[in-house]
């Protein structure tokens, strides 16, 4: 009996500055990110991607990724987007683009890939403030004359 649907499985999902695909097909995944340190907040970030690589499956299938805030609650970014595995040795890349993304807190935030509204990973994404060394110039006392 061949099975008609299998959900799969997420075997990677890594947020990063780009991605690039090789004529070969090759991804080239740029600057791979665990955390975002800020010199101010609010911020926005210009792009992020987020790479996932879907396995060991069969069907038609949603990928759901979502950011959410360090409320736990607010979704600032949803993405979804069908893809089909035909057997369960294929496999299915999708990127995730968002742009102009807002960082107005620090905290974690979290990524969260979902199949199907099934949850298959959820990790977070810490927002650090950290200015500049030094911090701001204070302004220049008036010279004495």
């Amino acid at each position: 009996m061949n099975p008609t649907r299998i959900l799969p499985d997420l075997q990677a999902s890594l947020l990063c500055e780009d991605v690039r695909q090789e004529v070969t097909g090759n991804f080239i995944l740029v600057g791979i990110i665990g955390y975002v340190r800020v010199p101010q907040l609010p911020i926005k970030a210009f792009k992020l991607c987020i790479f996932n690589r879907w396995t060991a499956g069969v069907g038609q299938f949603t990928e759901t990724v979502r950011l959410v805030a360090p409320d736990g609650t607010t979704v600032l970014r949803q993405s979804n987007v069908r893809f089909a595995l035909q057997d369960a040795t294929h496999h299915a890349i999708n990127v995730t683009l968002f742009t102009q993304l807002e960082f107005a807190v620090a905290g974690a935030y979290y990524v969260e890939v979902l199949v199907d509204d099934v949850m298959k990973l959820r990790y977070p994404v810490p927002v650090i403030l950290q200015p500049p060394p030094g911090g701001p110039q204070a302004p220049a006392a008036p010279a004495a004359e």
